[in-house]
């Protein structure tokens, strides 16, 4: 394993002050960095992120993580970084993933996910960051993932300008909410937030650090929600799921209705995209095993349509998608 190391890690570690470490490789996720553990002999550890141009640049990282540092969130902190040649070292947050605890420990789930909601919560209560906005060409972009990578997978033609015209219709008023939150149109929305890029620290349950969120945009607060308890990679029951919206609605004092809408239409959204990007995983990069997530996501993504807000969607759907395959949660796509 340790002959596989990436070049320049040696020379960086030296450079960080960790040259006399062991370095641990831990495994991969689905893109191009990779991660390893230094550990030495004081007993001391860091995480060390390889994030390879040009399929990788980590200055977005760096950016987020010192915004969200700077406003109290608990991020890793940067021990050293080489952005130009892809190498961070960070705070090592340890072992305890929320996914993996919470299947050890089922026990906890809504501690865990009450924890989980408070830095959602404080977002809200801060202006969205320096970043670009989550605006209708971002939202369009990512659902015709779906008409993109799923559609001919399953061998189906489906009208593609119709799709485009049934989300405008149901995503604008959505949009025009978001706009409204605050004058910079919206929260910084981390785009990732689920139960495998969440760490339980050491302060107990609701003591949880953040990972993953270098792709950081200004949006709706509803995203990160639905992110977290439309998890693609965990089920995540009913109860917990509406308990959870509701814990949230209460901290934020949103207006219900409009809120219960938005979240429907981006939980839609959000499903749709990431059924394409599970089959660009395995058609492109040849990562067949996300293809196994789909009826996950595609069972929650039935769930949203259903919801009114979503009508021109639902209606689209109906029209292009067999019923056969949908009643088998988005059918099974061959490796």
């Amino acid at each position: 394993m340790l002959n596989n190391l990436p070049d320049g890690l040696t020379e960086f570690a030296a450079y960080a002050g960790w040259g006399d470490a062991a370095v641990e490789p831990l495994p991969g996720d689905a893109s191009f960095r990779r991660y390893f553990r230094l550990r030495r002999g004081t007993g001391e550890t860091a995480m060390l992120m390889h994030a390879p141009p040009p399929q990788e640049d980590p200055a977005p990282f760096l950016a987020v993580a010192g915004w969200l540092g700077d406003n109290g969130l608990r991020a890793p902190a940067i021990l050293a970084q080489q952005a130009a040649q892809g190498w961070v070292l960070l705070e090592d947050f340890g072992n305890d993933r929320v996914r993996d605890w919470l299947d050890e420990r089922p026990q906890d789930e809504r501690a865990v996910y009450e924890g989980a909601l408070a830095p959602l919560v404080a977002l809200t209560r801060l202006p969205g960051g320096p970043w670009t906005p989550y605006d209708w060409a971002v939202y369009l972009r990512e659902v015709r993932l779906l008409t993109e990578w799923y559609a001919p997978a399953m061998g189906l033609s489906v009208d593609e300008a119709g799709y485009d015209a049934a989300w405008e219709e149901a995503l604008a008023p959505m949009i025009a909410r978001q706009m409204a939150y605050n004058a910079t149109g919206g929260v910084t929305v981390l785009r990732d937030y689920h139960a495998e890029n969440i760490m339980l620290l050491r302060g107990g349950l609701a003591d949880q650090g953040l990972l993953d969120f270098q792709d950081a945009l200004v949006g709706h607060p509803a995203y990160d929600l639905v992110s977290l308890l439309q998890d693609a990679r965990r089920d995540v029951s009913p109860e917990i799921e509406s308990a959870m919206i509701e814990h949230y609605l209460a901290a934020t004092g949103f207006d219900r209705e409009a809120f219960l809408a938005d979240y429907a239409l981006l939980g839609a959204q959000r499903n749709a995209k990431i059924v394409g990007i599970f089959v660009r995983l395995c058609r492109r990069d040849g990562k067949p095993r996300y293809l196994d997530m789909i009826p996950r996501v595609w069972a929650a993504m039935e769930r949203d349509l259903a919801h009114p807000a979503l009508a021109p969607v639902a209606r689209w759907f109906t029209d292009n998608i067999p019923a056969d395959i949908r009643a088998a949660h988005g059918g099974r796509i061959a490796a």
